[in-house]
């Protein structure tokens, strides 16, 4: 499975150099030049360089690119452009990843441009660099990049490499990008806010007897609507835009939740690990990481709905969970035991890097400096979890008092519905 995106590159110097990163390179952007630079990174790799160039060399392909403009006099509008193709944890090889990446480059520029092509392993997910001119090297043509060349191009090659060698491909709406934070989590089974927006659907439709009951219920939730065109659209409360529902993927579109309403199917219930509720009685930041994660569905006896100022946060759930465990281990249930728990580790982090620097000076390479950047992540996760929670348990605070405010807003909304209906 690949992830691909094409950005257009203004500046050509930064971008190259922004490509030519050594440490990301190695087996063991603001413009062109900086992309360059950061995709020939060696410091994200270990020892087998996987860097490759066309129609240029990697040590002078600024310049390379450069000269082709000179020579057509096209040094205006955009300088080049950066592609990066990621493969899914685990599924290609350093060296299948930089062959497809390879490949990519002929079968999109065909010869036409000079490109940097580069694989970083400095990540889970092995992931393709690709930095090309904008003009043709072989007759001064502008490379255009736009939603059409994007699906018709670059996306449908990158998917048959992966067909030919293997791989899994993403399967989106065909004309709809996937954004990549969204892919991502989503390929690992992660909550994101469409994944609230799906649920809400879901109970929608359940309750449902026609297409416009569906739409008031969804209402009901917070959304607004836009249905006066091809493609129905909906937002919620701290959404910017509206998104089709067919977006939302297979099941969601228009034509396919009036089936679903028209045609219900039988639901089975299956069981599933919970977290367990607590015996002893919270207080504290431990009573509000409770009752946020109630809000969510994660304790038994879980609420009718999810309020929306709650559900909106779902992509954090694990977090979430994460965050009220560390606080239930350490006994920690105000924001300054929070405060107190951190002091001594700050302090045990300047004794660390003090005593590393004195071991930078005598015994550069030796075992205790290992040790010492161990303990020094640990120690730094630690105080990073207890920062976010501090700062985050006020959000979460706030999401619950508007939550409450919609229910009271609702519960009014339907008595003064009930009383004009006597």
């Amino acid at each position: 499975m690949a992830y691909t995106s094409v950005l257009p590159v203004h500046r050509l110097d930064r971008s190259i150099d922004y490509v030519k990163d050594r440490a990301k390179t190695t087996k063991s952007a603001g413009s062109l030049e900086e992309a360059i630079d950061y995709a020939l990174n060696r410091a994200k790799t270990e020892q087998t360089i996987f860097e490759d160039a066309m129609g240029c060399t990697c040590e002078n392909a600024y310049v390379d690119m450069v000269k082709t403009k000179d020579r057509f006099h096209k040094k205006d509008g955009v300088q080049g452009y950066h592609l990066v193709q990621s493969f899914a944890e685990g599924e290609a090889s350093p060296e299948l990843a930089h062959l497809i990446g390879q490949e990519l480059a002929e079968r999109l520029l065909k010869g036409q441009y000079e490109v940097v092509i580069t694989t970083h392993l400095n990540t889970s997910h092995y992931h393709n660099h690709l930095v090309w001119n904008s003009v043709s090297m072989v007759d001064g043509k502008k490379y255009h990049s736009n939603a059409k060349s994007y699906f018709t191009e670059v996306r449908q090659i990158s998917d048959q490499l992966c067909r030919k060698y293997g791989l899994s491909v993403i399967q989106t709406n065909q004309g709809k990008a996937m954004h990549y934070a969204q892919w991502k989590a989503e390929a690992e089974g992660k909550p994101t806010w469409r994944t609230a927006i799906r649920m809400d659907i879901r109970e929608a439709i359940g309750v449902s007897f026609s297409w416009s009951q569906f739409v008031k219920e969804m209402e009901k939730r917070g959304y607004t609507w836009k249905l006066n065109r091809k493609y129905p659209s909906l937002k919620t409360p701290g959404m910017e835009r509206y998104i089709r529902l067919r977006s939302l993927g297979k099941g969601y579109g228009e034509a396919e939740i009036r089936e679903k309403i028209l045609h219900p199917k039988i639901r089975q219930v299956y069981g599933n690990t919970q977290m367990q509720s607590p015996r002893r009685k919270l207080t504290g930041l431990q009573r509000l990481y409770y009752s946020y994660l109630y809000q969510m569905g994660v304790f038994p006896k879980k609420p009718k709905r999810i309020p929306y100022a709650v559900r909106s946060d779902i992509q954090r759930l694990d977090q979430r969970i994460c965050q009220m465990e560390f606080l239930q281990k350490e006994g920690i249930t105000t924001r300054e035991g929070l405060a107190a728990y951190r002091k001594p580790l700050e302090e045990q982090v300047l004794s660390l890097m003090k005593e590393r620097r004195e071991l930078y000076r005598k015994a550069p390479g030796g075992m205790r400096i290992q040790a010492i950047n161990g303990e020094l992540k640990e120690l730094r996760k630690k105080i990073r979890l207890s920062q976010q929670i501090e700062k985050q348990s006020l959000e979460m605070e706030e999401r619950l008092r508007q939550a409450k405010a919609q229910e009271q807003e609702m519960s009014g909304k339907q008595r003064r519905e009930i009383e004009r209906n006597r």
